[in-house]
């Protein structure tokens, strides 16, 4: 039908009963925990974790886990506790962890050494993830935003170092100071695990993506918005002497998928609203604190939101969710549409979040809709066999590749 396109399912493991949104100021930071049933998220966790495994069952390309704290929208305060689980009852399918958030760990060898561990556990299925994380994370664990940038960069690259210099050697930066660098064990791929970034439109993130050569995936914005940051990223690779793959351009886009057209808007709605209405109730002094993004960044956040006519999370309505493209709901042929467009305009080459676990859908209508959706939809854009990218031999999009022949190179900084 189209051009190739890689699913990864993602659930974001929210906790669903909390307060109506007119009852709370945000689901994050300060709702409080005396909402939260132990015996509830018991039942709820395992669920989570069935569904990923069933993600390998079906032939999804991957399954991903990422971190947040001190919320309700998604209970994964530990992303590599999850990937753990994931790893023990899978064998095949890629498992990403998108991702630690570095500039929130006082050590980033501790993420070093749980991401190595999961690697060779797993044989090399990892998907390393990294994130500055959310500006709400930055209130709950009292972590200085203004620094966060040159903190996540600095993190990034001495664990990049460790994992591919041989220790011990000394690292003493402006955040980090560790005299002896030498984790064991060391990642099953070599030089080490895919990275991929996340983001939200800052032009920090997608120019240094773009010079890494990282996958770059838009996490819950309008079609519009995607474009102006994906031609950002081309923009950015083009002054880096080379052109994006479609597997460096991915998106975050809850798809729900029924029989026929009606029956998926009646079983999709109320779980997409409580998405964006509940779990996405965020005041905008939690959402950016003083500091977490540059001016460069911010004005742009503001002429964006302001040129597209974009919406606070809490203001769209179902139409404005469907009209700008922020879900996708329909028959099996209306999805596929959607998502050429995705493949065809806009070049992008993964599609994360498909057919996932939505807001408080229950367990039958996410087992429902990812089935559907691997049967009617994920063949369409496969070679004919419908077979997943691990069992074709395809590399993991973000696979470390040399830069005009030469392996990037992370030098420790130097004391003074």
């Amino acid at each position: 039908m189209s051009q190739s396109l890689q699913f990864f399912h993602f659930g974001l493991m929210p906790y669903p009963n909390i307060p109506p949104p007119e009852q709370i100021e945000s689901t994050w930071v300060n709702l409080s925990n005396s909402n939260y049933d132990p015996v509830v998220g018991h039942r709820l966790y395992n669920e989570y974790l069935d569904q990923a495994v069933l993600a390998e069952k079906l032939g999804y390309d991957g399954t991903c886990v990422n971190e947040h704290h001190q919320n309700a929208y998604g209970t994964m305060p530990d992303p590599n506790v999850m990937a753990s689980h994931i790893v023990a009852r899978t064998s095949k399918i890629r498992v990403g962890i998108i991702g630690n958030a570095l500039p929130l760990h006082e050590n980033p060898l501790r993420v070093a050494e749980s991401v190595a561990m999961l690697d060779v556990i797993s044989g090399g299925r990892i998907i390393s993830g990294f994130v500055r994380g959310t500006g709400m994370e930055y209130h709950s664990m009292r972590v200085n935003p203004a620094t966060s940038r040159e903190r996540f960069w600095e993190a990034h690259d001495l664990i990049i170092k460790a994992w591919t210099t041989d220790g011990p050697f000394d690292w003493q930066g402006k955040h980090f100071d560790i005299p002896y660098v030498n984790p064991w064990p060391r990642p099953f791929q070599q030089p080490h695990p895919p990275i991929w970034l996340p983001g939200q439109g800052s032009f920090e993130t997608i120019k240094e993506a773009a010079k890494r050569r990282y996958p770059f995936m838009m996490v819950f914005a309008p079609l519009s918005f995607t474009k102006v940051n994906y031609d950002m990223y081309r923009k950015a690779a083009a002054d880096e002497g080379y052109e994006p793959a479609p597997e460096q351009l991915a998106f975050c886009v809850p798809t729900y998928v029924a029989e026929t057209e009606a029956k998926a808007h009646e079983e999709a709605r109320e779980h997409m609203m409580w998405l964006f209405h509940r779990g996405l109730k965020i005041p905008d002094y939690h959402w950016v604190p003083p500091g977490y993004m540059s001016g460069h960044s911010l004005r742009g956040m503001i002429m964006g939101k302001r040129k597209f006519g974009i919406k606070d999370h809490t203001d769209l309505s179902y139409q404005d969710l469907l009209d700008d493209q922020y879900i996708i709901v329909g028959t099996p042929q209306q999805v596929a549409e959607k998502l050429a467009y995705y493949t065809d305009e806009l070049g992008a080459g993964i599609h994360v979040a498909s057919s996932a676990q939505i807001g408080d859908m229950p367990n039958w209508k996410v087992v429902k809709n990812m089935t559907l959706f691997a049967e009617e939809v994920m063949p369409l854009f496969r070679p004919p066999g419908n077979q997943p990218a691990w069992a074709r031999g395809v590399p993991v999009p973000g696979t470390p590749q040399p830069v005009n022949g030469t392996p990037q190179q992370v030098e420790a900084p130097s004391a003074g």
